[in-house]
């Protein structure tokens, strides 16, 4: 673990590699888990403003089951998450050609909603803990549906922060993600 800017930061995601293949693991990250995805209080509000923009794009089922349990939900842990279509897809999934993907993000690309998704799925497999003290730390969230990716971020020689780096700045700034490349050349000339 190493401290930038006052994230506590684990080396793995420097020294790790990650590149998604949607073409192997088919969008399984949106299907499988003990519940949906973890959202931020902002984005709860987001996902209900933005509702109408990305409905469309959402499968029937999806629709029903955000009407049903809200826009957002607490598991049972607590934590504010996605709603889930039964107990396996987030409910603003949906399918194109067999792969799971992303109704809000399908409609942010088409330009219908300034929304991208929730920012946890964009920094997946990157996990944000909040400590008691206000810290925040960053983790490689290791899952067996990623192995495809993490064959590939090895074949290709990519990072996890490097794979990830739109989502990394689009939640922490460009600074941070500068601080991140220089804390991997200081691992390598250390190592």
């Amino acid at each position: 673990m190493i401290e930038i800017d006052g994230k506590i930061v684990s080396t793995d995601l420097l020294r790790e590699c990650f590149a998604c293949d949607l073409g192997r693991c088919r969008g399984i990250c949106c299907v499988e888990g003990n519940a949906g995805a973890p959202l931020e209080e902002a984005e709860a509000a987001e996902l209900r403003r933005e509702y109408p923009s990305f409905k469309p794009y959402m499968t029937a089922e999806g629709i029903a089951a955000v009407e049903a349990q809200g826009f957002a939900v607490h598991d049972q842990d607590g934590d504010l998450t996605t709603p889930l279509v039964g107990e396996a897809e987030c409910a603003y999934y949906r399918r194109e050609g067999g792969v799971t993907l992303c109704a809000i993000e399908k409609a942010w690309l088409e330009g219908r909603t300034q929304l991208r998704k929730p920012v946890s799925c964009h920094l997946y497999p990157i996990r944000v803990a909040r400590f008691a003290n206000g810290t925040v730390g960053l983790n490689y969230h290791r899952w067996s549906v990623c192995e495809p990716a993490r064959r590939r971020g090895q074949r290709l020689g990519i990072p996890v922060y490097k794979a990830l780096r739109e989502a990394i700045v689009r939640r922490f700034g460009e600074e941070f993600y500068r601080a991140l490349e220089t804390a991997e050349e200081l691992l390598k000339n250390n190592a």
